[in-house]
C-alpha cells in the first residue's frame, strides 16, 4: 500500500483531525525511540513516523481525545 493511501486511511480512524493524529503519531514515535518494538512487519529502513502512521492506519494503536 502506498503511503498516500495509508496516510488516507490513518486520517479517517481520527475522523479527519489532522491536529490529534500528529500528536497520535509524535507520541508513538516517542515509544518507538524508547525501543518499543513495532506492532506492524516493517523494513529495515522505515522511518518511526511511518511506523506510527501504519499502525494507527491499520487500527492497533487506539487514537482518542485527552
Amino acid at each position: 500500500m502506498r503511503i498516500e493511501e495509508i496516510n488516507a486511511k490513518a486520517l479517517d480512524r481520527v475522523d479527519y483531525d489532522r491536529y490529534l493524529l500528529s500528536v497520535a503519531v509524535a507520541k508513538r514515535v516517542a515509544e518507538l525511540a524508547k525501543g518499543a518494538k513495532p506492532l506492524v512487519d516493517v523494513r529495515k529502513n522505515t522511518q518511526p513516523t511511518e511506523i506510527a502512521i501504519m499502525e494507527i492506519a491499520e487500527g492497533l494503536i487506539q487514537v482518542k481525545e485527552d
